[in-house]
C-alpha cells in the first residue's frame, strides 16, 4: 500500500514570512506536493483580507523548496488565456528544476470575478465548457504540437511553446465534482484528479470516473485520485477543536460557516488514520491536507510522521 501526501497551504490571511517558512518545512518533511490556491480574494470569512496571488506565490516555492512538486490547486481557467497557462507552467518547470504540476479547474467564486472584470460566463455549465475546450489545448501544447484552434471561446494560431517542459510528462490535475462533465474532462486529459466529499458520496463519483474512462478509451489506474481534507491533530479531540476554532478566528470566518464542513478533519491520529482508510479503500491513493494560516505546524508534521506510518501499517 502506498499513500501520497500533499499539504495546501492557504494564501490567505498570512504574511510572506510566514508562508515561505512554511513551505520550506513542509518540503524538509517529506510530502509528496505542494499546493495553493487560486484566488484573488479571500475564500473563507472577509474576501477583503490579505491574500497572495497563485503563480507569483508558486515560483517564488520553487526557490525555497527542493523535492516537493508545486502546482495550484486548483487554477481557475477564468483567469488566463488557456496558452498562456501552458507558457506559465511550463517557466514553473524550469524555475522548479522539473518539479511542476498543472492544477486547473472551472472557477467559482463569482465576486473576484466581477471585482477584476474577468469573464464568469452565463452559468456552471458554459464555464465547465470551457475548461474542457481549454484542458485539450493545453494538453497539445504540454506535448510540443503546435495549435491552431479557433471557437467562440478561444483563438489561437499556430501557437507553441519553447522551451518545453522539462519534465517529459508534466501532470496535469483538474479539480472538481461535476458528474457529467468535470469527470468526463479528467478522464479525457487529467493525470491527477482532486476532490471533496464523505466517503459514500466519493465510492459513486469514483464510480462515473470509471464509466467515463472506459467511455473514452482511458485506463482509470493512470489516473491519481485524491482528497481533499482540513485536518487538525492532537492528542484530544476537545483540544484540536479549540485549535479549530482559533484558526478560523484568525481567518475571519465564524464557525456556523464551517460546522457542517466534513472536509474539517478535527482529532486524534487514531482518528485521522480512520478518515484516510475510509477513502484508500475505494482507491483514492492522495490525501491533500489544507492548512490555514497561521499554519498549524503541529499538524503539519503529525500528519506525516505519525499518521502516515500508521495508515501504512494498516
Amino acid at each position: 500500500m502506498h499513500v501520497n501526501l500533499g499539504a495546501l497551504l492557504w494564501s490567505q490571511g498570512s504574511d510572506w514570512e510566514t508562508f515561505e517558512a512554511t513551505v520550506a518545512r513542509v518540503d524538509e518533511l517529506g510530502y509528496d506536493h505542494l499546493w495553493t490556491w487560486d484566488h484573488v480574494y479571500a475564500i473563507f470569512g472577509n474576501p477583503y483580507q490579505d491574500i497572495f496571488e497563485g503563480w507569483v506565490t508558486l515560483a517564488a516555492c520553487a526557490k525555497v523548496t527542493s523535492r516537493t512538486r508545486i502546482g495550484l490547486l486548483v487554477g481557475a481557467n477564468t483567469f488566463r488565456n488557456p496558452g498562456l497557462v501552458a507558457k506559465l507552467v511550463t517557466t514553473l518547470d524550469h524555475i522548479s528544476g522539473g518539479r511542476a504540476i498543472l492544477g486547473l479547474g472551472g472557477a467559482w467564486f463569482e465576486l473576484e470575478h466581477t471585482a477584476f472584470g474577468f469573464e464568469f460566463g452565463t452559468s456552471p455549465g458554459e464555464r465547465l465548457r470551457w475548461l474542457d475546450e481549454a484542458s485539450g489545448v493545453i494538453h497539445r501544447l504540454l506535448k510540443g504540437e503546435e495549435v491552431t484552434h479557433h471557437s467562440d471561446a478561444y483563438h489561437f494560431e499556430q501557437v507553441r511553446i519553447s522551451p518545453g517542459p522539462v519534465q517529459a510528462h508534466l501532470p496535469f490535475m483538474i479539480g472538481g465534482g461535476g458528474e457529467k462533465k468535470t469527470l468526463r474532462t479528467v478522464a479525457k486529459y487529467a493525470d491527477m484528479w482532486n476532490a471533496f466529499g464523505d466517503p459514500e458520496t466519493m465510492k459513486r463519483k469514483i464510480g462515473v470516473l470509471r464509466s467515463h474512462c472506459d467511455e473514452v478509451g482511458r485506463n482509470f489506474n493512470d489516473i491519481d485520485c485524491s482528497v481533499g481534507c482540513k485536518p487538525v491533530i492532537r492528542d484530544t479531540e476537545p483540544e484540536a477543536r479549540r485549535f479549530w476554532e482559533q484558526l478560523m478566528e484568525r481567518n475571519q470566518t465564524p464557525m456556523s460557516r464551517v460546522e457542517d464542513d466534513q472536509s474539517f478533519w478535527v482529532g486524534t491520529p487514531e482518528q485521522m488514520v480512520e478518515k484516510i482508510h475510509s477513502y484508500t479503500e475505494l482507491g483514492f491513493s492522495t490525501i491533500i491536507a489544507e492548512i490555514p494560516a497561521p499554519y498549524d505546524r503541529e499538524t503539519l508534521e503529525r500528519l506525516i510522521l505519525e499518521v502516515k506510518p500508521m495508515v501504512l501499517a494498516g
